[in-house]
């Protein structure tokens, strides 16, 4: 056999969803450190409906420092946490909560490996709430929180945890 590799573009693809918006479910979260020393919670982000349901849309992560407050505010209150005051949270109280998410590939470079790779990411705004309508999730503005539309119960969940962020 011969071939011609040099047209075979060396980049690493993690897409398993098309850019756009999902209706997802936190599907795992992981609790660690961010550069400054400040605690992040990374987390993956599984499609719940339609053809790529069951899919890793994105692993995304919230920065409980600073400067990471304001987004932390609005994810969570996109995910259908009640954020007008005080708030006690684990990382573990995410999983299952649900939102509608935006999604757009980014390429970068492997710090380790020096490959190139694509994967998707969430824009810092890129969060919309989900609310509860019966049966039925209807999309909704981040800031119309009512109460009594809070996702369903948590459950943990047992998923690939060699499948990572980066």
């Amino acid at each position: 056999m011969r071939f011609d590799f040099s047209s075979v573009d060396d980049i690493e693809s993690y897409v398993s969803v098309p850019a756009g918006t999902h209706h997802v479910r936190v599907a795992e979260v992981r609790d660690g450190r961010s550069r400054d020393g400040s605690s992040r919670w990374t987390f993956r982000l599984e499609v719940i409906d339609g053809d790529y349901a069951g899919r890793t849309a994105a692993w995304d992560s919230l920065t409980w420092s600073e400067r990471g407050i304001f987004r932390v505010k609005k994810v969570l209150e996109a995910l259908g946490l009640d954020v007008r005051g005080e708030l006690e949270i684990d990382p573990k109280d995410l999983v299952n909560l649900q939102a509608r998410v935006q999604v757009a590939p980014e390429e970068r470079e492997d710090p380790v490996t020096g490959r190139r790779q694509v994967r998707m990411r969430v824009p810092y705004l890129g969060y919309e709430r989900v609310e509860r309508n019966g049966d039925v999730a209807v999309s909704g503005a981040v800031d119309e929180w009512r109460p009594g539309g809070e996702p369903d119960a948590h459950a943990a969940t047992h998923d690939d945890p060699d499948e990572g962020p980066f």
